[in-house]
């Protein structure tokens, strides 16, 4: 198996290994940002095409500079300082700005497609150790990924399919379980594994809050609601 191969072997832990990939991508860029870029001018001009991040992005950003304390909120304030100073600059010209897409979702929008790119490409060697993880794809990724394999591999989406219910008949036996330890009449407490299954079962149907992950909520929106 190859790097990027052992790469995605190592994220097949538990809940949806694309998920987590991508969540550890996305803070692993908000560290990038805060520590290396508030000053580059190039990314300060990626900025400025959408007024800073998304909201999403932006809060999210904000949280982990006051979290940090080797960080704290001044590189922010430096970033949005001058977001305003260009708000107030198109005001002031009688026109008020679109907002463009935010460079950090692009970001996530090329990560999550190169990572199932390279998962649908090793399906082979990482369907087997899929299998016998803890893991789950989410149902956005599962989508994602059998869409590839019914194009290019139809055995392997076949096999991904028994794979997936398998392991979803899985968590909500263990989900079950844990409900009926509430049971009045249960005489044992719930274990590590039934606890688990209520976040599990979320991740497998909703995701890993990213903003990624709230991208995909909104397209799926317009394409309900049009008028919106």
């Amino acid at each position: 198996m190859d790097l990027i191969g052992m790469y995605l072997r190592d994220a097949l832990g538990e809940g949806c290994p694309v998920c987590r990939i991508l969540r550890k991508y996305e803070e692993s860029e908000i560290d990038t940002i805060l520590y290396e870029h508030v000053n580059n001018p190039g990314v300060r001009e990626k900025f400025k095409e959408s007024l800073g991040l998304c909201t999403y992005h932006a809060w999210k950003t904000l949280g982990k500079a006051y979290s940090e304390p080797l960080l704290g909120p001044l590189g922010v304030a430096i970033i949005y300082e001058h977001m305003l100073r260009t708000y107030i600059a198109y005001l002031e010209r009688g026109t008020v700005p679109e907002e463009g897409e935010c460079f950090l979702c692009r970001l996530m929008e090329e990560k999550e497609k190169s990572t199932i790119d390279a998962f649908a490409g090793r399906i082979e060697e990482l369907l087997p150790e899929y299998e016998r993880s803890e893991s789950v794809l989410c149902r956005n990724h599962y989508v994602m990924l059998l869409q590839i394999l019914r194009r290019e591999n139809s055995t392997a989406a076949e096999r991904l399919e028994r794979v997936q219910i398998k392991k979803l008949r899985v968590l909500r036996e263990r989900l079950d379980s844990f409900i009926d330890k509430f049971d009045y009449r249960a005489r044992e407490r719930p274990t590590k594994d039934e606890i688990s299954a209520l976040p599990l079962t979320i991740e497998a149907l909703k995701g890993i809050e990213t903003g990624i992950a709230i991208k995909h909520r909104e397209k799926q929106k317009r394409r309900r609601f049009p008028w919106r």
